[in-house]
């Protein structure tokens, strides 16, 4: 079975382990040929709460670990320097 991962934007790291990653989809509409851009924000497990926002991330589902929380981090891609 193939493991799912994703590669978003952090938009929030407010909570204690936890942050909200944002995910672009942009395909083709169907009829018209523009480009749609949707996203889907996921909440993701940070067990050492290094992710800042604005960082790029990969993560990947796990088993449930709360009520909305099924994703965790895997690594940090680009990191947002200030």
């Amino acid at each position: 079975m193939a493991v799912k991962e994703r590669v978003g934007l952090v938009v929030s790291n407010k909570m204690d382990k936890t942050v909200v990653v944002a995910v672009e989809n942009r395909s083709p509409h169907p009829k018209y040929g523009k480009i749609v851009v949707k996203t889907k924000r996921y909440k993701a497990h940070d067990e050492e709460n290094r992710c800042q926002e604005g960082d790029r991330v990969r993560i990947q589902e796990t088993r449930p670990l709360s009520r909305t929380k099924r994703w965790q981090v895997k690594d940090i891609l680009n990191s947002a320097s200030i």
